[in-house]
């Protein structure tokens, strides 16, 4: 199996980030060859032409009720803390952890991406989500269950067997 889910990990750089959790997840693969950017990067930095599609089906539906479509202009920007990779925005960049993550007004979310240094499922990608007001709620019902076999389907990018 290249990606499994966990329990969910969060680690000391996210709680400060997210204070509260409405909801999350934690799924891993292995990767000793490549630095943590790099894993980044892997899972991050492209998407199947299939999670593009999707993603321009739901910016086409949730673009009418005020949520963030567009990617900043500074997702062009080096890979450093406070440029983007995608949409999402970098927060923290050390050795075996990075935090991407955005505010927007029906959710914030934190993706943390830790390297715990096992053997085998080392990558640990962790996705924490606050809702803000009802919408967010809402908003997560409908995308929880793509959220899954996407996020499932980005970390194989990042797959790498010892």
């Amino acid at each position: 199996m290249k990606v499994k889910q966990e329990q969910l990990i969060e680690t000391k750089a996210t709680k400060p980030l997210l204070p509260s959790t409405d909801f999350g997840d934690t799924f891993s693969t292995t990767n000793h060859r490549d630095t943590i950017t790099e894993v980044t990067q892997n899972i991050f930095g492209s998407a199947p032409p299939w999670v593009i599609a999707l993603m321009k089906f739901r910016n086409s539906l949730v673009r009418f009720i005020g949520v963030n479509t567009v990617i900043p202009d500074e997702s062009k920007q080096q890979f450093k803390v406070g440029g983007y990779i995608g949409f999402f925005k970098i927060y923290s960049i050390t050795d075996n952890e990075i935090l991407l993550g955005e505010d927007d007004t029906h959710l914030n979310f934190r993706v943390s991406i830790f390297d715990s240094k096992e053997k085998e499922y080392n990558i640990k990608v962790s996705t924490l989500v606050t809702y803000n007001k009802t919408i967010g709620r809402v908003y997560m019902f409908f995308v929880k269950p793509f959220h899954k076999i996407v996020v499932k389907n980005m970390i194989k990018q990042a797959y790498h067997p010892l």
